[in-house]
């Protein structure tokens, strides 16, 4: 047995559900349930990692990614235009698609995993050694200007919402990948965008800041009455890309008892914030520590951006966790930490908040 193989991995942020709604393969969730190396997370990658749950995103693009979303972010500087605005209907279908994905894959794997709905949920699915999922919503614009489509999703699971990708919507306005650049990149929530955070407190939906730019995510923090939370972002100090978080951010965070989960794209954590595999994971130490300096070991997680991403060649895919949780013990990092960083504190916070 080797000393990391009893620690629980909780992940903040995956996008393998578009991967599965864009698969050509007809017998999609078989990839899933048997494993592809096309995907950072499938179930023996599971197993391997003794992951035990995550916010599994839901994403609807303009148009299919491809490999040259990412290969422009290997330049020394880059800014992004911001994608146009996605029609509702189009946004609205492509979720409730995903959703069924999901729902398909629950079927095939009854005693295996649980969409959760709230705590209960979750530690009722771990001990029952069921995969927890909370379903994202990663951009608001399936959510109609009078929520009644809100309602519809939180009915059919939807627990955490981004109320903006990078591209702006009725909501508010994402933040652009650019590199190097402030998250102050712009206008924050429109008023019908404070109205979601409202509805979202009603219902106790998490609100995810990880892709509001600067005025965003302050307009959250000054109306929101939950905890601050970025599933899946870094540090600005040490990669100053646009997508990252001051330590203004990050202390306002600590302050509202938030999480903050560490992404694993190599373009947010790189100082010259490239979008290149190879990447050691030295960096990654760095942005821990940086945000257990300002929040404390307590509200520091991860939110991997597995299958949106291009992660350390290390790593490479879930499985590759096991090969992270060995290098942050053999760091320094003891195990109680370790735990927390990869699981516990994620549970803390759903167990107290959720």
């Amino acid at each position: 047995m080797k000393i990391y193989d009893d620690i629980p991995y909780f992940d903040g942020h995956n996008d393998v559900l578009l991967k599965l709604f864009y698969s050509k393969n007809k017998i999609k969730i078989n990839d899933f349930i048997e494993g592809n190396e096309n995907y950072h997370i499938d179930i023996p990658k599971i197993n391997k990692a003794n992951f035990i749950g995550g916010f599994f995103a839901i994403f609807s693009p303009n148009e299919k990614p491809t490999e040259e979303f990412f290969s422009r972010m290997k330049a020394d500087t880059y800014n992004f235009k911001l994608p146009e605005p996605l029609l509702y209907s189009h946004a609205l279908s492509t979720t409730i698609s995903m959703i069924s994905i999901l729902n398909d894959i629950q079927k095939k794997l009854i005693n295996k995993i649980l969409i959760c709905k709230n705590s209960k949920d979750i530690k009722d699915s771990i001990n029952n050694n069921r995969i927890a999922i909370i379903l994202h919503i990663e951009g608001a614009e399936a959510i109609s200007e009078n929520f009644d489509s809100l309602d519809i999703l939180y009915s059919l699971g939807i627990r955490s919402i981004g109320p903006v990708w990078s591209r702006s919507n009725i909501f508010g306005h994402g933040v652009p990948f650019s590199f190097p650049s402030s998250p102050d990149t712009g206008p924050g929530l429109t008023d019908l965008g404070k109205e979601l955070i409202k509805k979202c407190n009603e219902l106790n939906i998490i609100i995810d800041l990880s892709h509001l730019n600067e005025k965003g995510f302050w307009d959250v923090a000054k109306i929101s009455t939950s905890p601050l939370v970025a599933t899946h972002s870094n540090v600005h100090e040490i990669c100053p890309h646009s997508r990252n978080l001051t330590n203004k951010q990050l202390e306002a965070i600590k302050d509202s008892n938030g999480i903050v989960g560490l992404n694993l794209a190599t373009a947010f954590l790189r100082t010259d914030g490239k979008m290149e595999e190879d990447t050691n994971l030295e960096i990654i130490l760095r942005h821990f520590d940086h945000l257990i300096n300002i929040l404390g070991e307590d509200k520091v997680a991860i939110g991997s951006d597995f299958d949106g991403a291009k992660v350390p060649l290390k790593i490479k895919n879930l499985e590759g966790m096991n090969v992270l949780k060995e290098f942050l013990l053999n760091s320094g990092y003891n195990k109680n930490l370790v735990i927390k960083l990869f699981s516990q504190n994620w549970l803390n916070f759903f167990y107290k908040h959720f």
